[in-house]
């Protein structure tokens, strides 16, 4: 797998990154089409030891694929094939929306970064919901016997939903997606939509959350979807307490620690830090760890974190789970990395 920077340069440094993407979706899918990542999955089966129990749910390891890698369900099984102990799919948000115009996606590879102000381009939950529903019934099969990969589902606001109709919004993906989902996650931290960190304010947050609950626990009578809130590195400590308070008050599953950050001072003067959009990747990775120190110490063990940001190596994966993560998640680092990182992160962790 170390063939993969010599493929980056020659075929993807110089593509459009949305366009690169999309290329690197397709050979996965393909690769799964044609058989191939069935005989791969021994390569990158995670040991044993490494399987966890996090929100009630066992993982076949903690290491996972962010959302925004597969924005709308498509590719959950291939993903799942080569190595991924959990696939977080979306934004997905109730109503289908094409995003933010192009372009929209930036890679600044000197500094291992990306700029993203994707705006949840997806096809809306009611599409969403039978794929998600299709796949989850594909790895029950492939993985019977073993544990399986976990499907987490990640909702947002649509656009052109007004502020104060945003719970109504919230909860038509809840309950479209809610039976399908193995976990569904509140992303109220994405810089990309008008409006949608405000959310993050404890007076909004609140009424959110139990609404989601709600709804979850009434569409899902007989089984508890585990729920969690994805929050943004850029909260200043004393907001980074209330959402931790927020969380065991209303007793969430759990917190995703952290978004992209709108900071993007780390990039000095680099052509591209004027772009508007969330950053990602390496320079992201010192702030998220704040963020994750600081919730890990409020919460104290009573409930628990994903951590996600800057993940360029397994050390930072195993160091996200020394200040506090009960599972990891990486999305940037596999487009300057490959799947080298994957196995490099398993083995880490391991």
């Amino acid at each position: 797998m170390r063939i993969y920077p010599t493929f980056f340069n020659i075929f993807f440094k110089g593509m459009d990154p949305e366009k690169a993407h999309h290329v690197g979706f397709w050979g996965v899918q393909t690769l799964r089409n044609v058989g191939i990542t069935r005989a791969l999955r021994k390569y990158f089966q995670p040991a044993p030891e490494l399987a966890t129990t996090v929100m009630g749910i066992t993982f076949p390891s903690p290491f996972g694929l962010a959302a925004g890698f597969d924005k709308g369900g498509k590719g959950i099984a291939a993903l799942a094939g080569i190595g991924f102990g959990h696939v977080e799919i979306g934004t997905i948000t109730g109503q289908a929306q094409p995003g933010n115009p192009q372009p929209r996606l930036f890679r600044l590879v000197e500094d291992k970064a990306v700029i993203n102000r994707m705006g949840f381009n997806n096809d809306g939950a009611a599409a969403a919901g039978p794929r998600v529903a299709a796949a989850r019934a594909d790895l029950e099969t492939e993985y019977r016997g073993a544990v399986r990969p976990v499907i987490g589902v990640n909702i947002g606001k649509t656009k052109v939903v007004e502020l104060e109709n945003a719970i109504d919004d919230y909860l038509i993906s809840t309950r479209t997606l809610a039976p399908q989902a193995d976990y569904l996650v509140v992303n109220v931290s994405s810089p990309n939509t008008p409006g949608l960190r405000t959310l993050q304010a404890i007076e909004s947050l609140r009424p959110l959350l139990a609404a989601v609950r709600e709804e979850a626990d009434r569409v899902c009578p007989n089984r508890h979807v585990p729920l969690t809130v994805k929050i943004a590195p850029d909260l200043v400590d004393e907001d980074v307490i209330e959402v931790a308070a927020l969380a065991k008050e209303l007793k969430l599953d759990g917190i995703i620690a952290t978004n992209t950050t709108i900071d993007k001072s780390s990039l000095g003067s680099h052509p591209l830090a004027g772009e508007q959009g969330g950053l990602s990747g390496l320079p992201v990775r010192e702030k998220s760890n704040q963020v994750l120190k600081l919730l890990a110490e409020r919460i104290d063990g009573k409930l628990p974190i994903i951590g996600v940001g800057g993940i360029m190596t397994g050390a930072d994966a195993a160091e996200k789970i020394r200040l506090g993560a009960s599972a990891v998640q990486v999305y940037s680092g596999l487009i300057y990395r490959g799947p080298e990182l994957i196995k490099e992160c398993l083995a880490a962790l391991k």
